[in-house]
């Protein structure tokens, strides 16, 4: 069974990051909360750990996994930036968006669009998931913990529930919404409004 850690939303316990890190550093796969929903997380690296997301999730391996970063600069290592998409995601982020871009060579190919070579990334404002991806070093795939086609779950004891036995760590900050983060693509001229959820789009409209 996953070891399910209560951390606080507010003033995160670096011992119960920590864990996660060492659980992440070993191939794990965990559950933790973000800006949105909890998502489900392993090394962007580890190609196994991957393959576990998808199994858990049922999910179809030719839809991209989007995956988080600790801030700006370190998103320019792994995807093309211009000044315009600079811009906007300096305006939004950090924040419940997820943003379409082109993905340099350092991004795996198993976690994104291969036809297109796109990656979708996002920087939640959550202190839990800065505290996580800063102290890993690594990006951290983020995908909505629920089963492929099922409702996204919110609450940490159907969580564990449903996913106890699949993953290795849950971090537990309460029960958290249901919206989903709202989809940008910024690879082209105009950004395109992808997925409608909690960030406000209104300027893409």
């Amino acid at each position: 069974m996953a070891e399910r850690l209560i951390i606080n939303p507010d003033n995160p316990q670096g011992r119960f990051i920590r864990r996660a890190v060492e659980a992440l550093q070993t191939g794990g796969v965990i559950i933790y909360p973000t800006d949105t929903v909890y998502g489900i997380g392993c090394d962007i690296f580890n190609k196994k750990a991957i393959q576990r997301v998808y199994q858990i999730k049922g999910k179809n391996f030719r839809q991209p996994l989007s995956f988080i970063c600790p801030d700006l600069k370190n998103i320019s290592k792994y995807a093309y930036v211009s000044n315009q998409a600079y811009k906007i995601m300096k305006h939004l982020l950090p924040g419940p968006y997820t943003f379409v871009l082109e993905a340099t060579p350092l991004v795996p190919k198993k976690i994104m669009l291969s036809k297109r070579r796109t990656v979708g990334i996002r920087i939640p404002d959550n202190k839990i998931c800065h505290m996580l991806v800063t102290e890993f070093g690594n990006p951290i795939v983020s995908t909505s913990a629920n089963f492929s086609g099922q409702e996204v779950l919110n609450d940490p004891d159907e969580i564990e529930h449903q996913f106890g036995s699949l993953v290795d760590v849950i971090l537990d900050s309460g029960v958290l919404g249901l919206e989903p983060s709202s989809v940008i693509d910024l690879t082209g001229e105009i950004p395109v409004v992808l997925r409608y959820g909690k960030g406000d789009v209104s300027m893409f409209i």
